[in-house]
């Protein structure tokens, strides 16, 4: 089952490549094998359960329009009402305590002073007040004002981590996230998710720019897995070395798919309970219920934007790490360039590179562009012109293209990496930036439990049945 998974997992990410995936030299051509469109880092492929999150959204939009619109009439009468008992629990506590000040006053003249009392009630109508004007209570305000707040406080979040993705790992250059276009210009405004737009948008974005990084590292598997089934250098062992860079990042991807989608229920999560979170803002540090909800709402913002930096920053570290290490394997040393790994931290251009190596970086550019079909790469005329142009190189260059040669020291180089990642890496940035929310549901550790659960429950029942076999 586990092969068949993986299997089904690599073909995917295959399907996801435009044409044959043998090198980019360019970050545009890469990006638009990988799907983006027009420069939208939203539309990149790689995201398989993207579908249904929209759908989801979808639903839950409409649930949530339902249940402001329910919610705010029934809820300004809730809060007039606790609005007046608090009125009246602060009169008779004043009036008490000025009782017992008054005894103990020795003057002739007894008056009493409502000053502070007066203070108190016209601090908490005036917290009040302005909720009521945000619900919608006095003629003002109402879902349209919860949906600013929402955009307000929402979309800065998942913005931040789209815009701060799209220019750490390089894709700025050749794409945008459009997540502050007006709602009636997105598609799901027709259909309801226009109230979780605020996370809806930038969500694809941030998952748009993930699907790129890890397509672009299992490129640099398939283009190894290419040249030994082409017959254009390496064997065996670069071919495995290949694999493995695509299963490498693979599970790496669908890893931090989870994490991003626990930030992202989280965040819906706000937006749904927006109309009681301002109740309990017109209350707080006046009912002990009330106390603490709104703190906990902000600082799960803060978590929210810290736990995507963090992912972020994974996303670089892992990126950048097998791209200096293709780099210095394909066809080394490193300079900037890649035949592998397509150059979306570089964009391309080799820092000091030798004759020798600008040989080899023309020889793939140039049957790149001579194998574009509609933008997309055919294998037949690469390996054509790859063939023709290498021999002519090689009279020169004996030992130019030797590198293709070095799958087994890449295949143990992955290994490490791969360990490195799941054993330091992703612990250690979540310890540094506080990523590691004991609070959210891990998806990613849920689904590994479901998996493992139901790969045992075959053995689990053949126990029992074996059990029940020899008991009889």
């Amino acid at each position: 089952m586990w092969i068949g998974i993986l299997g089904l997992g690599v073909w995917y990410l295959s399907s996801s490549l435009g044409g044959a995936a043998i090198t980019y030299t360019s970050a545009d051509n890469f990006l638009i094998a990988a799907g983006v469109e027009n420069g939208d880092i939203s539309s990149a492929n790689g995201c398989a359960l993207c579908k249904y999150i929209i759908d989801l959204f979808s639903v839950l939009g409409r649930a949530t329009e339902m249940f402001w619109s329910a919610m705010l009439d029934s809820l300004w009468i809730i809060i007039v009402i606790g609005f007046g008992i608090f009125v009246i629990i602060e009169a008779i506590k004043h009036l008490f305590e000025a009782a017992k000040q008054t005894t103990k006053d020795e003057q002739t003249e007894k008056k009493l002073e409502f000053k502070a009392w007066t203070e108190k009630i016209v601090k908490q109508g005036t917290r009040v007040a302005i909720v009521g004007v945000l619900i919608g209570a006095l003629g003002m305000g109402g879902v349209g004002a919860l949906k600013t707040v929402s955009n307000i406080t929402i979309t800065p979040v998942m913005y931040l981590g789209a815009e701060l993705s799209i220019a750490a790992s390089g894709t700025g250059a050749a794409t945008q996230c459009r997540a502050l276009e007006a709602t009636e210009n997105l598609e799901q405004s027709s259909n309801g998710t226009d109230f979780l737009n605020p996370i809806l948008s930038p969500f694809l974005c941030v998952i748009g720019n993930i699907n790129s990084v890890m397509l672009a590292g299992a490129a640099g598997g398939f283009s190894m897995m290419n040249y030994a089934a082409l017959d254009m250098g390496g064997g065996a062992l670069t071919w495995l070395a290949g694999l493995g860079l695509v299963l490498m990042f693979l599970v790496i991807g669908f890893d931090l798919f989870f994490q991003i989608l626990s930030v992202v229920f989280k965040l819906i999560f706000i937006v749904i309970f927006m109309p009681l979170l301002l109740a309990a803002a017109a209350f707080e540090k006046t009912w002990s219920f009330a106390n603490g909800l709104v703190d906990k709402a902000i600082n799960m913002l803060v978590s929210s934007a810290v736990r995507i930096v963090a992912i972020t920053l994974k996303v670089i570290i892992i990126f950048g790490t097998v791209s200096y290490a293709a780099d210095s394997y394909f066809p080394g040393p490193a300079d900037g360039y890649s035949v592998v790994i397509p150059p979306l931290l570089t964009n391309g251009a080799p820092e000091n590179p030798d004759t020798k190596t600008l040989s080899v970086l023309n020889v793939f550019s140039t049957c790149e562009s001579v194998s574009l079909v509609d933008g997309v790469v055919d294998k037949d005329k690469f390996t054509n012109c790859f063939t023709a142009r290498k021999a002519e190189v090689e009279r020169k260059y004996p030992d130019a293209f030797d590198f293709l040669e070095n799958g087994w020291d890449f295949l143990v180089m992955m290994g490490f990496i791969f360990a490195l990642y799941f054993l330091v890496i992703n612990q250690k940035v979540d310890k540094i930036l506080g990523g590691g929310d004991k609070e959210m549901f891990d998806y990613g550790g849920w689904l590994r439990g479901l998996t493992t659960t139901t790969l045992k429950s075959p053995i689990k029942i053949a126990e029992w049945a074996t059990g029940k076999f020899i008991k009889k």
